[in-house]
């Protein structure tokens, strides 16, 4: 008897564990469990985001001008709370385009004032 493959064993796997949801009604929390898993994705992206911040970006933002250090801030704060509303529902059409467009918006703002902190002359 020939060995199954590695592919043809892990969609048998596979098949299994979804008979197994759909047979002892688990969609629930299977949907629960993504989600709790889709946020803690996102808590992590943010913690290390705030870590090369804490490590490279605090110390020369700070020699900033105060009303250039509330726009980068408030671009940033308003691109991670945008992040969590895209993480934690599923858009779908005038939201995603509201979204995109929001995240589209901090991006260039936080990259100008960037940008613009860093022209000697």
């Amino acid at each position: 008897m020939r060995p199954l493959s590695p592919f043809a064993r892990n969609l048998a796997i596979l098949a299994g564990i979804a008979l197994l949801i759909v047979v002892l009604n688990l969609e629930r929390s299977l949907t629960t469990a993504s989600l709790l898993v889709r946020f803690a994705f996102y808590l992590a992206i943010v913690f290390g985001i705030y870590l090369l911040w804490r490590d490279f970006g605090r110390r020369e933002i700070e020699f900033w001008p105060t009303e250039r250090q509330r726009v980068f801030y408030a671009a940033a704060g308003l691109l991670a709370v945008d992040a969590g509303w895209w993480v934690t529902t599923s858009l779908a059409g005038r939201d995603a385009l509201v979204a995109i467009l929001a995240a589209a918006a901090c991006v260039t703002v936080g990259v100008r004032t960037w940008r613009g902190q860093h022209r000697y002359g």
